[in-house]
């Protein structure tokens, strides 16, 4: 018994009014009339030229080059009302061998504009069925298209012809082709000009100056075949393919879509002037969610995980496995999930943003400023996401077309003032920063304004002087969709799908990281010969405030004495000539987990607690009575400034090394973060201090 064809997997994914959403491969189960099938969804791309992540996989997954075995039918997605756009991808698969089937989508929007299906497919050669996502109009008949196509045999269409030159270089690399790349052994059977499609592919990759062949795996002995070459491909096969389709489209399409509305809100929204006004204002409207809406949350999450490590301790009493459960698991637990509001807020709001089709202006009218800094328009968007935590931002980076321009913007994106630098400013300022709220405000916004010049300019420099990150900048490129409301579950979905993976990726280290320091900062328990007996101390005293004095100090004797508090104390050499002292360096040692944990250390390296924080009065008194060995006062607004320039260029945060190690596939790069932030900041740091000492600010 057939099963009933099934319009789609029923399985979430993320849909948006934003190009290059999809960054990586999903795949389902759909029911075809004979049997079910596996349905991948694949990165959407214009072509299969592989010069992004997005078309590398597109690619592979087509040709059988990837993982898995070459698709029995291609389903190419065919939208109305950019039609010559994508028939061109419909193309390269149909010269690949490939059996498609045309989706045509956006009728609804196309409207009259809309080209007829069936004498689309007739022009294509293979069929075309109009479809409407949202009200579901078509989806059947497209799941009977496929299962016709799976049934019929493989050919190839070409509708252009290669010159004679090219027709050289493609008999030459045919011939190079490894035996596993060959239409008899991907598709079992060997087709007419297959093996000259990958061929050209691989040709097109090798002729690519920005391409690196060792990523793209084509053997040597293919490049070699290749040799020197005179003449330019994207004339000959990329022209001739939109030769093609600017003559036979243009019979299909007799009137064009309205956009009146979108080009008239354009004509604001991308002026020079009025665009970036407009950017201004919803820019702050984002960042007074994060740092505004979200505190009751933020605060209300950190005082759950406070309360039930109290309740906790209450009920097991003192000892280790206490220590280890309420300070290592709960208090890392809870280190993670208080970014989650300030998450949830930023993709809620860029969702919005994105499906609503006014993000893609602004990596448009944001072009203009990176394009002087050699960084890509698209790099916008994840050090825009940078403002909140840099885990996001960097796993962002996957839509952008190049490697190099990928591991670019990774390599500037931590430099963004993220929400963990916040509490740590807030305190700083406020304790060793006088002046009255307005110049402590401003000065607050200096350190973002100093965030954003500051990864400008390195990418800047990066890019002239990093060897992969070397390169010649290319055109920016990006399509303006029509402005349409966003559909909430679409933005809800997808900022639960961006945040939870959050908490896998990033809160899975933090949480880790978060043990281990606690263990670093914790052990050994035995203090030095000649400590005082604080038990005994304790058991003594006479009031209770007397007890909690006392157990705070023996609480910072520990620390002082713990791994960790040695190696406050060994890196002191090191950081004093920036103005620090091991205390700073015990603190700099915790906050590798999680900035803002810089703050609880501190607060037990000052016998004033580890609960807490930026607004905590005694621990701001106890940095402003802060006493060197020689009587005078150790933490100076010179010094304040100092750590709050270091905080800024400093890699000190683990998450995001782990982040980079899978997004780069290479510990090459996270160590050269981290190796390049460190020693920035030391400089910076150093200049800054050393500087304001000879100015006489000391």
């Amino acid at each position: 018994m057939s099963a009933r064809p099934r319009c789609s997997t029923r399985s979430p994914a993320k849909v948006s009014n934003y190009p290059g959403i999809t960054v990586e491969r999903r795949t389902g189960v759909i029911a075809l009339p004979q049997a079910p099938a596996e349905l991948h969804d694949l990165p959407g791309t214009y072509s299969l030229n592989a010069r992004s992540g997005e078309e590398q996989i597109a690619f592979d997954a087509l040709t059988g080059l990837g993982d898995t075995a070459a698709p029995d039918v291609v389903v190419v997605c065919l939208d109305a009302t950019q039609l010559a756009r994508s028939v061109y991808l419909l193309l390269q698969c149909r010269e690949l061998g490939a059996r498609c089937v045309g989706a045509l989508t956006m009728v609804d929007e196309a409207g009259a504009a809309a080209p007829d299906a069936r004498a689309l497919g007739e022009l294509v050669g293979c069929e075309v069925i109009a479809v409407t996502a949202r009200t579901k109009r078509g989806l059947s008949d497209l799941v009977a298209a496929i299962d016709r196509a799976a049934r019929k045999d493989r050919v190839t269409s070409w509708r252009w012809h290669p010159s004679t030159a090219l027709r050289a270089h493609l008999d030459a690399a045919v011939e190079a082709l490894p035996h596993g790349w060959r239409s008899s052994v991907r598709y079992g059977a060997e087709l007419t000009h297959a093996d000259d499609a990958l061929a050209l592919w691989a040709l097109t990759c090798i002729d690519n100056s920005e391409q690196d062949a060792d990523e793209l795996a084509i053997p040597l002995a293919l490049r070699a075949a290749v040799g020197a070459r005179h003449f330019d491909l994207d004339d000959e096969a990329i022209l001739a393919r939109w030769t093609w389709l600017d003559r036979e489209i243009a019979k299909l399409v007799h009137k064009r879509t309205d956009r009146s509305l979108t080009e008239k809100i354009d004509r604001v929204l991308l002026h020079r002037a009025a665009g970036f006004a407009v950017f201004a204002g919803v820019m702050a409207v984002l960042f007074m969610s994060l740092f505004a809406w979200a505190a009751p949350m933020i605060d209300g999450i950190s005082s759950g995980f406070k309360g039930f490590g109290h309740i906790i301790h209450h009920l097991l009493g003192n000892g280790i496995f206490t220590d280890f459960l309420v300070d290592g698991v709960i208090g890392g637990v809870g280190a993670v999930l208080v970014f989650l509001p300030q998450i949830l807020m930023l993709f809620l709001f860029l969702g919005f943003l994105e499906d609503c089709g006014y993000l893609a202006r602004v990596a448009y009218l944001m072009d203009r400023v990176m394009r002087s800094m050699n960084l890509h328009g698209r790099a916008f968007v994840p050090m825009l996401f940078g403002f909140a935590c840099a885990v996001p931002a960097i796993t962002a980076t996957r839509t952008m077309e190049r490697r190099r321009d990928r591991l670019l913007t990774m390599m500037v994106v931590p430099l963004m003032t993220c929400s963990a630098r916040l509490p740590v400013y807030t305190l700083i300022i406020a304790a060793l920063i006088p002046g009255s709220r307005v110049t402590q405000g401003l000065l607050m916004v200096g350190m973002y304004a100093f965030s954003v010049t500051t990864s400008l300019v390195a990418a800047w420099v990066m890019s002239k002087t990093v060897k992969p990150l070397k390169g010649k900048r290319l055109p920016f490129i990006i399509e303006l969709p029509p402005y349409r409301f966003p559909r909430m579950p679409d933005v809800l979905r997808m900022m639960w799908s961006k945040s939870s993976m959050f908490l896998r990726e990033a809160g899975t280290v933090i949480l880790a990281c978060s043990v281990a320091l606690w263990a670093l900062l914790y052990f050994p328990r035995h203090l030095p010969e000649g400590s005082p007996d604080y038990p005994a101390l304790i058991a003594q005293a006479p009031d209770a405030d007397a007890r909690a004095a006392l157990g705070a100090r023996e609480q910072a004797a520990h620390l002082e004495n713990s791994y960790g508090g040695r190696l406050g104390h060994g890196i002191e050499p090191v950081i004093k000539p920036l103005g620090f002292d091991w205390k700073i360096g015990v603190g700099l040692v915790g906050a590798f987990a999680a900035r803002e944990v810089f703050i609880s250390t501190l607060g037990i390296v000052y016998a004033v607690g580890d609960d807490v924080d930026e607004e905590s009065k005694p621990l701001r008194q106890a940095l402003q009575t802060a006493k060197r060995s020689d009587g005078h006062r150790a933490y100076t607004p010179l010094v304040g400034l100092s750590l709050m320039v270091f905080f800024a260029l400093a890699m000190q945060c683990m998450s995001t090394l782990a982040v980079v190690r899978r997004e780069s596939h290479s510990l090459r790069w996270p160590i050269f973060l981290f190796t390049y932030m460190t020693i920035l900041a030391w400089i910076v740091s150093f200049l800054v201090y050393q500087g304001g000492k000879l100015l006489g600010f000391a």
